[in-house]
């Protein structure tokens, strides 16, 4: 994803054609490091096409895709399992949130801290 990130980028730039210099010069910049490999399979993937198209394609697939239907039907099949489950579900939700912050706390003040 980080490489699909970066060619993104690199577009968002101004640059039509990202070679794999380029996409590695961008995942340099942000300490993260570079699969040769993914890059030429997404260079070999994209190449000659237009990135306008290449999301609005995308963006038809992903409309496609089922997003909770399943869920609520599956909720309707089984109301009284759903009921019982609900309070731990949501007790389980309120302890993963707190980590969430905690972590997420962490990371902002190490990215601003003078060394």
């Amino acid at each position: 994803m980080k490489v699909v990130a970066a060619y993104l980028l690199a577009v968002l730039g101004g640059n039509k054609t990202p070679s794999a210099q380029d996409i590695n010069t961008i995942l340099y910049s942000v300490g993260a490091e570079a699969d040769v490999e993914k890059i030429e399979l997404l260079l070999a993937e994209v190449k000659g096409k237009d990135i306008t198209e290449l999301i609005a394609c995308g963006r038809e697939k992903m409309a496609s895709l089922p997003t909770g239907a399943v869920v609520a039907a599956v909720v309707a099949a089984v109301p009284s399992t759903v009921d019982a489950a609900a309070p731990v579900a949501a007790e389980a939700k309120k302890e993963e949130k707190d980590d969430a912050m905690d972590s997420d706390e962490d990371i902002c003040f190490s990215l601003f801290e003078d060394e």
